[in-house]
């Protein structure tokens, strides 16, 4: 009896652009904890590396992973920010899907309630219909009883 809400296959549109989004939103937020992991891990590898120089060439070997191990952590830091940027953007495109798909939902709330009102005036309408009907029978047999009684005895009036 009721409508079919005339948006619905948009709005599971919406709600499968808004899925996609939260997965893509997950995958952000992985990366970017996969490169915080990799930014501790050298950190912590780093930590390891032996301070003591026994020569010139050891001094130089240190001097060279240090260098080394500065410029991996800057590239690992330049992978982080690309990694928040990513969760950032990711975040944004949720939340845009997430408020298109709240929209529609509003609409679908909307036109539920619209819906039951209908329901419900159509149903009293018919209970207005069955009350009025048995109303009017009752009110027919009653003036049915009182003219037959009226009109075939004769009274004790003069005319």
């Amino acid at each position: 009896m009721t409508r079919q809400f005339s948006l619905a296959g948009l709005l599971r549109l919406r709600h499968l652009q808004q899925d996609q989004a939260a997965g893509d939103l997950a995958v952000a937020n992985a990366r970017l904890r996969a490169a915080a992991t990799r930014i501790d891990e050298t950190r912590a590898a780093l930590e390891h590396l032996p301070i003591s120089a026994t020569g010139a060439d050891t001094l130089y070997a240190i001097a060279a992973a240090r260098a080394s191990s500065r410029s991996m952590l800057a590239e690992l830091a330049a992978l982080d920010a690309v990694a928040q940027q990513g969760v950032v953007d990711a975040q944004r495109e949720f939340e845009s899907r997430k408020s298109a798909a709240v929209s529609l939902e509003k609409l679908e709330g909307r036109h539920g309630d619209l819906a039951a009102a209908e329901d419900l005036h159509a149903e009293q309408t018919i209970i207005d219909e069955i009350a009025s009907t048995g109303w009017h029978r009752r009110l027919g047999d009653e003036r049915a009883g009182t003219a037959s009684s009226g009109t075939g005895a004769p009274t004790g009036e003069k005319r």
